[in-house]
């Protein structure tokens, strides 16, 4: 009986002592944004997002109200008024936040931008330099923040199907941009990307 446990003992301490050795996962690759990545689904992705924008700034910029006027005017292009309503889930600034950027660079001051996703941190800027706390800056102050003739909105929407039979899914996604002028309300520019994915099965986006 001494002898069973001793032998025990001595195949515990040996188990113990061995190192658990653990396979290599795969190693992160870098993918372009623009194709088709390794992960596939029929959500929204950077493929998508590249494509959409890039169509979307290239339109905008033939619309003679936005890119060719005699006064350049003031756009504000942020996610505030573009709605997801699809079954995707989706980071709507990533969207916005691309085209504004891409419309910036190709407009080559045809549209001024408005930051009022940063109007915030303006007005607390403003009331610093105007109650002495700091200096006035190398700009001459304004008497207000810079008001916007257009802005983005839109809308994203979605239409699934699956077959219960062999588990395929397809979805039909819809995406809806305008430009709205800020005092007639009038749409000066309208333009819509859509694309239908089907895959055996849907994967998880965050």
């Amino acid at each position: 009986m001494r002898r069973l446990l001793a032998a025990a003992i001595a195949a515990l301490s040996l188990s113990a002592c061995q190192t658990v050795q653990n396979e290599a996962g795969a190693p992160t690759t870098y993918q372009d944004p623009a194709s088709l990545g390794a992960v596939k689904g029929v959500g929204i992705e950077s493929q998508d997002i590249v494509s959409m924008t890039d169509q979307m700034m290239r339109d905008m910029l033939t619309e003679p109200r936005l890119a060719n006027a005699a006064t350049a005017p003031n756009v504000i292009v942020d996610s505030e008024y573009f709605i997801n309503e699809s079954a995707s889930r989706i980071n709507r600034n990533s969207i916005t936040d691309r085209l504004r950027v891409s419309l910036q660079r190709a407009s080559q001051g045809r549209m001024n931008f408005v930051a009022r996703h940063n109007a915030n941190m303006v007005a607390a800027e403003r009331e610093l330099k105007r109650k002495g706390v700091t200096d006035q800056g190398k700009n001459a102050l304004a008497a207000a923040q810079r008001g916007g003739d257009y802005r983005l909105g839109g809308r994203i929407t979605s239409l699934d199907a699956r077959d219960p039979k062999t588990g395929m899914m397809s979805r039909y996604t819809q995406i809806i941009f305008e430009m709205t002028d800020l005092e007639t309300a009038d749409i000066v520019w309208s333009g819509i990307y859509e694309f239908s994915k089907a895959a055996a099965d849907d994967i998880i986006y965050r």
